[in-house]
Order: structure tokens, then sequence, then C-alpha cells
């Protein structure tokens, strides 16, 4: 997969996954606001819609292709073993910060693999699957910024993931914004003050 790597001072890694059209470069200012001593593995989605990258395929707006999602979930988590490999780094100490399609992709990490992040760091995700059993994410971390007006992601799916994650044992944290669809300054603020309490 395309992919940035920058190596920091501390033993975590951030797992940065653009929203669609986006590229590896996108979240870099983010992972900056959140952790500027941790390594970087920012990568891009090997989809393509219309010329926009993206990490899995979809039906219609708001209508994942769940084949799709399957086999490039699968594929992420088999590219960050293979990056930890490459790059010396602790596969086990991987946070993931991901917006729209890439928050729906690490969300898919943790309905698929145990013990895939460390935490997460969702900005305005979706569920990515339903009906089925999510594998144990006991006291994984994971905080979802969220738009009360979200015309893509409503309210009520950021309620169902929440709660889909707390059943299988992760701490979840959400926080709300009325900026629609967009990742504003003052949710990744948030976010890293979350990162801090839990991560620092």
């Amino acid at each position: 997969m395309k992919h940035v790597f920058k190596k920091g001072t501390n033993d975590k890694v951030l797992l940065l996954l653009h929203g669609t059209g986006g590229t590896e470069q996108d979240l870099l200012p983010v992972a900056e606001m959140i952790d500027q001593e941790a390594s970087i593995l920012s990568v891009r989605g090997n989809v393509s819609e219309n010329g926009m990258p993206r990490f899995f395929k979809r039906l219609r707006e708001g209508v994942f292709d769940e084949e799709d999602l399957i086999q490039r979930t699968e594929e992420l988590n088999n590219f960050l073993k293979e990056a930890s490999e490459e790059y010396q780094f602790n596969r086990d100490r991987v946070i993931a910060v991901g917006y729209s399609n890439g928050a729906n992709i690490a969300g898919s990490l943790l309905f698929h693999y145990k013990s895939s992040l460390k935490g997460a760091l969702l900005f305005h995700p979706m569920v990515p699957r339903r009906g089925i059993e999510i594998p144990s994410q006991t006291d994984v971390p994971v905080f979802i910024g969220a738009g009360e007006n979200d015309p893509i992601c409503a309210p009520e799916e950021t309620v169902e993931l929440k709660e889909i994650l707390e059943g299988a044992g992760a701490e979840v944290t959400t926080h709300w914004e009325r900026m629609g669809h967009r990742l504003t300054e003052s949710e990744v603020m948030k976010g890293a003050g979350w990162y801090q309490e839990r991560f620092s």
C-alpha cells in the first residue's frame, strides 16, 4: 500500500487513514496535533472511486460493499504486520487516526481482528458491519468525533457504533460538534486531549 513512514522518538505509532479523495499527506497535520513524538504510518487507500482514493468500495453513498470491505480490512491488517517488520516498530503499539472513510476502515479492523489496534481516534465514522460477532476489544480506548448535523453519518449511527464497541469491551468516548461532516480543529484538539490522558 502506498504510504509515508516517519520514525518517532516514543514507542507509539499513529496509523493515519484519510477520507474519500484524500491522500497519505492529509492527516499529517492532525498527527502533529495529537502526538509530535510518535512514529507516523500514513496510508493511501487502494481503491479508486472516480479518481478519488478510498479504502474500500461502496455501492452508493452510505452503503458499503461488504465483500470488498472484508477483503480490504484484511489487506490493511496484513500491511500493518509487514510494515512493522520493515520499519522495526511494535505492532502492538498502533493507534489509528481515521477520518470518514478512513475511520470506517479503522472501525472495521476493530470489528474483525482482536488486538489489531491499541486504540483509535475515529472522526465521523459509520458502523462498518452489522449482524456479526466482534472479537473482544476489552479496554481498547476509542474516541469518536461526531457531528450532530452530519448529513453523511447520522447521530444514531454514532450511538449504535458506540454501543457495539462497548459491547465488545472497548472504552468509548464520544465528542459532538455542529459542523456537519467536516473535521474541525476543536474536534482534533478534544481527541488530542483524550489521547494524552490515555497514552502519554
